[in-house]
């Protein structure tokens, strides 16, 4: 089963004094690219929680983000007395008519009003946030596996129709050579030479040859099996299946260049069409 790199999970904890939530959002990308955003208190677990998202997500372009909302009693800034008193008394020097109150709002906003206390990490509050991690990580897999159940539907309805199209192309073969041989008869008529029909006939067979394109057919089969057996692997197969895509491009392009044919031609390039929609959802898959 194939997995989407694109995914988001969610999960939070209701502690005593604040509401802990942690946000995981990921989007397709060639490595890893991981970004985690941590409150101050917890910024010397940032290694731990770099870890713990890499092992279970792999690759990506991830953002963490842990988020503290303040519920109780409880705050990491008090008001620096001295310097807003001292803020104050310099805007009443200033402007001795103020209104204490609004010299009060105007002294909270300057700088060093507020003095920020460094909290301590709580080692029972950290155990808590690993869990909803946890959490997290599992909501976004299964959002990443809901979405590549979707992809792999699309994958497979494209292969069918590639399948149908190339079915297709066989049934204009003969039609075209037989096109092939009239024209190339006509040629001749109009130079009005005589030729020795023997010599003919071994040119014309090495010429239709060139333009066989069984070989492609069965190697286009076979990659289109492939891509098939390679999607229902346990294993992170997304690159695998960029690779086969592009082995299944080459075997189109060219049976495209030896079509000559407009029907065929026309059949090759909804083939493309078709790929090229792979293509596009390959780079989405772990």
């Amino acid at each position: 089963m194939i997995h989407s790199m694109t995914g988001f999970g969610k999960a939070f904890v209701q502690l005593p004094l604040k509401k802990i939530t942690i946000e995981i959002k990921s989007l397709n990308s060639k490595n890893l690219d991981l970004s985690v955003r941590l409150p101050q208190q917890y910024k010397e677990k940032e290694l731990e929680v770099r870890n713990v998202i890499a092992q279970r997500l792999e690759r990506g372009k991830i953002e963490c983000s842990v988020y503290i909302e303040v519920t109780g009693e409880e705050t990491s800034s008090t008001i620096n007395a001295p310097i807003v008193k001292a803020y104050i008394d310099q805007m009443r020097a200033i402007i001795p008519d103020a209104d204490a109150t609004e010299l009060m709002k105007m002294a909270v906003r300057m700088p060093d009003s507020l003095k920020v206390e460094r909290c301590e990490l709580d080692e029972e509050e950290w155990k808590k946030i690993q869990i909803i991690l946890n959490e997290a990580l599992d909501n976004i897999g299964s959002f990443r596996n809901q979405e590549g159940a979707k992809l792999q539907n699309d994958f497979e309805k494209r292969i069918n129709n590639i399948r149908t199209l190339m079915n297709e192309v066989e049934t204009y073969e003969e039609e075209r050579i037989n096109a092939v041989k009239e024209r190339l008869r006509q040629g001749l008529e109009e130079l009005k030479v005589n030729v020795d029909q023997n010599r003919f006939e071994q040119e014309l067979i090495y010429y239709i040859e060139k333009l066989d394109i069984n070989e492609e057919k069965v190697r286009l089969t076979n990659h289109l099996d492939y891509f098939i057996e390679t999607m229902s692997g346990n294993e992170a197969n997304g690159r695998k299946l960029g690779f086969i895509s592009q082995e299944m491009g080459r075997e189109i392009n060219t049976m495209g260049s030896k079509s000559n044919h407009a029907k065929m031609q026309k059949c090759v390039v909804l083939m493309k069409d078709e790929l090229e929609k792979i293509k596009e959802q390959v780079l989405n898959i772990l």
